[in-house]
């Protein structure tokens, strides 16, 4: 029988618990339809937030076909089918992104990891994450972790996201070499007059998240209502990922051309001891923990901050990390995990239920199964100042969620963790950091004695 955990007696809040008795597969809701029932949103508002985290989905996934000969037309199908049953099990707008981390190794550091080595490393990263999941360890970590610390994770990550997408509306991106190039000129079809332009439609149409339900309805207010229900049923994130599409094809009409119809052929990798130690070591090392921090911790206290009805499972994430790519990650699918960035973007663009990511799966496999990887030619043309506005939207909620630090003690804990991680570009470095202080402070406040008599 499960016993509620006792109360905290510190004054920095931890992470709830985490049903932390109860097997993992008794975790996952078994009724579907409740997943995408729409309570208090529209077919309108889940629709744009199914692209909410395609800011990051596509620039990664792009460098990959290029750089590493990913076969794009698989990794459809296979995030299409991860975003499908996400959205069903969990019921919450659940992303899958990339694995930044392998990502980054594969596409920039010499020598090139091979298509084998990459899926050699999401298959390590999916093994530790699965024991972790089913064992009940990850669950303990998520259970004693300081919160000011997954909040510094969380704001670290938010601000990279966002920096990276400055960087993307100002400057032009050679995502195949992974280099930054001259500053974006201001006309032109790919210029920053249409990324600025497609910063303001979604500031007037979105705001700065907030829903209208907050706005005074008293007399006098009605009409400021009424705008801001009706600006916020726009579908403004798909809207500008509809006008970034058809950009595609103006920018080099030799598109049509180029489109081959039909899926690719599914093949399973051979991949050696050799591209096993590879992988892990090169790939899977860095990526374990910023998964562990990123995928798992920060996406359910996320959730539990949008949806308290709904919140994720430590326990049911971690395990759903693994077992998407110990299938996937065989056929050359790219390595993929559940990120706290794209849930931010997704809700922050209308995302409310599981119909959002489903939506997006729909998407992906139709387009998977039309275009294969001939569909390659579309995203090597899409506009990035679009994807830079994309994703700063979804850095910004992201970063938002750490505004809840109570204290002094807490804000400082908080910002060490993510300067250390923005710093060193790495994420366990700042957790790391962020949990001795956090047990220095605490130190300082341990009585070791009797209290000394003046």
């Amino acid at each position: 029988m499960d016993e509620e955990s006792p109360p905290q007696t510190t004054s920095t809040p931890l992470l709830s618990h985490d049903h932390r008795r109860t097997p993992w597969w008794q975790q996952i809701p078994t009724n579907a339809t409740s997943s995408l029932r729409l309570h208090k949103t529209t077919i309108w508002s889940e629709l744009g937030g199914s692209v909410g985290d395609l800011g990051t989905y596509i620039p990664i996934v792009l460098a990959l076909t290029l750089v590493s000969k990913l076969d794009l037309g698989t990794t459809l199908i296979f995030t299409a089918l991860y975003n499908i049953s996400t959205g069903l099990l969990f019921g919450i707008p659940m992303p899958v992104q990339p694995m930044k981390s392998i990502a980054s190794v594969a596409i920039s550091e010499q020598p090139l990891l091979t298509l084998s080595q990459i899926a050699a490393a999401g298959i390590c990263t999916a093994s530790v994450l699965l024991f972790l999941g089913a064992t009940g360890l990850m669950s303990f970590l998520y259970r004693f972790i300081p919160l000011p610390v997954v909040r510094g994770v969380q704001l670290s990550q938010g601000l990279s996201f966002a920096f990276t997408a400055i960087k993307y509306v100002r400057y032009n991106q050679d995502f195949a070499a992974n280099k930054q190039g001259d500053a974006r000129s201001w006309i032109g079809l790919d210029g920053l007059i249409v990324a600025l332009s497609a910063i303001v439609f979604l500031i007037i149409t979105t705001g700065s998240g907030e829903t209208y339900e907050n706005v005074d309805t008293v007399a006098g207010k009605r009409r400021v209502r009424q705008r801001l229900r009706l600006l916020s049923s726009i579908p403004s994130a798909l809207i500008v990922f509809l006008v970034g599409i058809a950009l595609c094809f103006i920018i080099d009409p030799s598109i049509f051309t180029d489109l081959r119809l039909g899926p690719s052929k599914l093949h399973v990798l051979n991949i050696t001891w050799d591209d096993f130690k590879t992988g892990f070591l090169r790939g899977a090392v860095p990526q374990i923990p910023l998964s562990v921090l990123n995928s798992v911790i920060a996406v359910c206290k996320l959730s539990n901050d949008l949806f308290p009805d709904h919140e994720a499972s430590v326990t049911a994430v971690s395990v759903s990390v693994g077992l998407m790519n110990l299938v996937g990650c065989w056929f050359g699918a790219m390595p993929v995990c559940h990120g706290a960035g794209g849930l931010a973007g997704q809700y922050r663009f209308g995302g409310r239920t599981g119909a959002s990511v489903v939506l997006l799966g729909v998407g992906k496999l139709v387009l998977g199964l039309l275009f294969g990887n001939s569909f390659v030619r579309i995203l090597n043309q899409f506009p990035v100042g679009i994807l830079g506005t994309l994703l700063l939207f979804a850095g910004i909620e992201l970063a938002m969620a750490s505004k809840d630090m109570n204290s002094k003690e807490e804000s400082f804990v908080m910002l060490v963790c993510a300067a250390v991680s923005l710093t060193g570009s790495s994420a366990a470095l700042g957790f790391v950091c962020g949990i001795v202080l956090f047990l220095l402070l605490k130190l300082r406040e341990v009585d070791f004695g009797p209290e000394d008599v003046e």
